[in-house]
């Protein structure tokens, strides 16, 4: 047990800088609060002590802002970075060395009293108000950015970005071993797709006609921002 704590408090050294004692970490930190809480819970929900599972776990989202359904199954060094409305299910499993910020929700899609929740792998990265739903599987060491929505199985290595979730393959897979926390990187798959598709218009154009037509054009995006006339809102 001593050695779950000592790597709780860890976890949060390597993953948050602003941490810089440990009396900090332990009093001030509600997601580790929440993390130690859920271990307790987990053990009466396990020996078939649930009503008292589930009042301890509703203390505990009265205190620290997170609401961690006492069945959930969560691996070591589980890090939970500011933690106000997180929300994870009762049959979400969560692997080691994964990390979620606020307003991150672990939901069901179903009624059904079975597997209903998401499973995340190691090394995951849940970025701030992102809601991953439905009995789906996010593979090891992938990142979902920051308010993505995710509804269908993620491959190991990946990005997600957006509403609903597109999923980005890593053309390196990381080496390190330890969580990307760079969600507020959120590549624009979408706006690159209809970028090149305008370019593409643009030069049929030009085979067709000789020239361009001018007139309300849109051009693609210089350094992430749009121009054209329409944009005269």
């Amino acid at each position: 047990m001593f050695n779950s704590i000592r790597e709780d408090i860890q976890s949060v050294f390597e993953r948050d800088p602003a941490a810089r004692s440990f009396l900090e970490v332990i009093f001030c930190y509600p997601g580790l609060h929440a993390v130690w809480g859920h271990r307790i819970a987990h053990w009466l929900w396990n020996h078939h002590l649930k009503f008292l599972a589930r009042w301890f776990s509703q203390l505990m989202r009265g205190i620290t802002g997170i609401e961690i359904h006492p069945g959930a199954k969560i691996g070591k060094r589980f890090f939970i970075d500011h933690g106000m409305g997180v929300v994870i299910g009762e049959t979400t499993e969560i692997g080691d060395n994964v990390t979620l910020y606020h307003g991150v929700t672990l939901g069901g899609t179903s009624l059904n009293k079975g597997k209903r929740h998401p499973t995340l792998g190691n090394n995951v990265v849940v970025g701030a108000g992102a809601k991953v739903l439905g009995a789906i599987t996010i593979g090891d060491n992938s990142r979902i950015g920051a308010n993505a929505v995710v509804v269908k199985d993620v491959p190991p290595n990946s990005v997600v970005v957006g509403v609903p979730g597109q999923i980005l393959l890593r053309s390196q897979p990381r080496q390190n071993g330890k969580p990307d926390l760079e969600h507020g990187r959120l590549p624009d798959a979408i706006g690159e797709t209809l970028a090149q598709l305008i370019e593409h218009v643009k030069r049929l154009e030009e085979r067709i006609d000789g020239h361009r037509h001018e007139e309300l054009e849109i051009h693609s995006p210089v350094q992430g921002i749009w121009h054209g006339e329409d944009f005269s809102i």
